[in-house]
């Protein structure tokens, strides 16, 4: 069983924090773009007609850019050529797509079930300043809407660690949001990525942020709070009450199996970590030949399958399973990492009990540091 990413890399507007793989929609050839999109998808699965697909997530970009007419062609498309009858099928969206019910509407009927919406802030002044165009009224009707056509499985993002967010002004965002009294949250600190107006703005002297002690205590309000409010933390920026955790997300954080499609997308079969083009005309044309808009092959060794797993499950709270690692690799973790799992739990990183693995409040909030010890010098076999 396998997961599906789809990527829709048009946008609006380009948001002063985004590296994702995007462009300004207007004058690009959405028509085309959707058309060579369901061609790729064609192509692969005639590679694999016995794959079940268990998960499709729809990310960008902004997906709800589309039109509504172009979302049915969409998402009767990923129906038809993924053989995917059912499932979790999440949409990205931002608030200012969902002021009608247009949209939301093509999307129930075409079988979407769970939504993501970006939301970011409830402060207007701060939206405005990290680039966002919708405000914070604009998110209170679109979660009307998406309810009222029939949505349940709702969730939200914020961000923490904004230019001009204090914690007070954080803590309000967190309270808003949960006032909404949605099945699931997603919450994550503010990361300065090259090719950003923000890493820009940084490099010149002109970005003030909070300091890391003020975002350590955003992060464990928000840790906190959601679990006053019955969220469950079970990864390290996903909230959810029980049965809501993103089933695709759980996926990539199990080191399981997942097909990319779409400008930039990536996808992981077998032992083949794939990377398709990320320019639009770069990804169309080979497609417009018939051909896989594939720019890079990777056979994943053995030593970077299991640091993933190490990676990818020490990011959720239950951690990584110590029966299912020596399944997958014939090795018992001590075997590989004995003497750095003792540093770490001395270190209050880390707890070994029951089976699991797993990373404590500090370890979560320290996780690339601690990931990066997981990396194996050398080959192992």
């Amino acid at each position: 069983m396998a997961g599906a990413y789809i990527h829709i890399p048009f946008c609006a507007h380009i948001c002063y924090y985004c590296d994702f793989n995007k462009v300004f929609i207007e004058g690009q050839p959405v028509d085309d773009y959707v058309s060579m999109l369901l061609r790729e998808m064609q192509m692969v699965m005639a590679q694999y007609p016995d794959e079940p697909i268990k998960t499709v997530y729809v990310g960008g970009g902004t997906p709800t850019t589309l039109t509504p007419a172009q979302l049915d062609r969409l998402c009767r498309g990923i129906r038809e050529t993924l053989h995917f009858e059912q499932g979790e099928f999440t949409f990205e969206a931002n608030p200012n797509d969902l002021l009608t019910t247009e949209k939301l509407q093509v999307l129930h009927d075409n079988g979407v079930n769970r939504l993501s919406i970006g939301v970011q802030s409830f402060d207007d002044a701060i939206l405005k300043q990290i680039g966002r165009t919708h405000r914070s009224q604009d998110v209170y009707t679109a979660i009307a809407n998406a309810r009222q056509v029939g949505f349940d499985n709702l969730s939200i993002d914020l961000i923490f660690r904004l230019p001009g967010q204090s914690r007070d002004n954080f803590l309000h965002s967190l309270q808003k949001a949960l006032a909404l009294d949605l099945p699931h949250y997603s919450t994550y600190s503010l990361i300065l990525e090259r090719k950003t107006i923000f890493y820009n703005l940084m490099r010149k002297g002109k970005l003030t942020l909070p300091t890391q002690d003020v975002e350590a205590d955003m992060y464990q309000d928000a840790i906190d709070l959601m679990q006053v409010h019955g969220r469950q933390q079970y990864e390290i920026a996903n909230f959810a009450q029980p049965g809501f955790e993103c089933r695709h997300n759980l996926l990539y954080w199990q080191n399981a199996h997942y097909f990319g499609f779409g400008a930039g997308a990536f996808g992981y079969i077998g032992r083949d970590r794939y990377h398709n083009y990320g320019p639009i005309q770069q990804y169309l044309a080979p497609l417009k030949a018939h051909k896989l808009p594939v720019i890079e092959h990777h056979l994943v060794p053995l030593e970077e399958q299991i640091e993933e797993e190490m990676f990818l499950g020490l990011r959720t709270r239950a951690g990584v399973s110590r029966q299912r690692f020596f399944d997958r690799y014939h090795l018992r973790i001590e075997d590989v990492y004995g003497t750095l799992l003792a540093q770490l739990q001395a270190q209050g990183l880390l707890t070994d009990a029951d089976g699991q693995v797993c990373l404590t409040n500090r370890g979560m909030f320290l996780g690339n540091e601690v990931f990066q010890q997981f990396l194996i010098d050398g080959p192992l076999l």
